[in-house]
This record gives structure tokens, sequence and C-alpha cells, in this order.
């Protein structure tokens, strides 16, 4: 679980380590300005901006019943970043699973793509797709949502 927020708290503890040192230089405008766009970085990198994970046994389950593609993400990813900005509401009709937190779904990415952990990998009806368009995932959302 620690390791999702790393690298979050390094740009939440480089940003107040340099901004205290702006401050204390005489500056502190740009030290305010700089920490906020560090802190703007480590929420950007949390998984605080991806809807909440779920196992990837519980998402085979429920994409199962429900139709809805599975979408395999990591914290820090920017593609996956991108796929969740460019989904926007939308996001919240797919099902996430983190695989820094989620050995099984780290498992079914490295499966998926000659044993690498390639994110964002999107499963639609069982067949994997690495890092696709935005639009096309869309496209695969049911209509009754």
């Amino acid at each position: 679980m620690m390791r999702t927020w790393t690298l979050s708290a390094l740009f939440a503890l480089c940003g107040l380590f340099v901004a205290t040192g702006l401050v204390l230089s005489g500056s502190p405008g740009e030290g305010a300005a700089l920490l906020l766009m560090f802190v703007l970085l480590a929420v950007m990198h949390s998984p605080l901006v991806f809807p909440m994970s779920l196992s990837a046994p519980e998402a085979q389950r429920r994409g199962a019943v429900d139709g809805r593609p599975i979408v395999y993400w990591r914290p820090g990813c920017t593609y996956c970043l991108r796929l969740r900005f460019r989904l926007g509401r939308r996001s919240r009709q797919l099902h996430w699973v983190n695989i820094w937190q989620d050995p099984d779904g780290a498992a079914a990415v490295r499966a998926a793509n000659e044993g690498n952990e390639t994110v964002p990998t999107v499963v639609v009806t069982g067949r994997s797709h690495t890092n696709p368009d935005p639009s096309w995932v869309r496209e695969q959302l049911p209509s009754s949502l």
C-alpha cells in the first residue's frame, strides 16, 4: 500500500524543501508558487485521482456481470492519467485495478504484455488492449450506463 503513495510523498517533500529554501532566502512568493506546483504534482500522481480500485478477481467478476471494461493501472503512470482525464466522469463506469496494490492484477498485466507491467492495460470482453486510445475505451462502455 505504501508504494502507491511514495511518488506523491516525494513530490510533496521536495516541494516543501525547495519552498522553505526560497522563503528563507527572501522569495516567499516564489516559494509559495513552487510549493503549490509540487502539491499539484503530488495529487496528480496519487491514487486519489482514480476511482476506487478493486482486486483483480472482483473486477473480473463484476466485469463478467455488467460488461464493463477493466483498467489495470498504477500511480505515476502518465498514460493512465491521460486515460483517466480523457474519460472524465465516464471513468467511474470502468473497473479499475491498481497493480501496485493487487498482485493478481500485476500478474494479469504481465500475462497480457509478454511479462511486462505495461499500463494502462484495458480488458474488454476477455481481450487485453495495452494503452488504448481513450476515445476507443469510451466506445467500449455499455450504452445503458
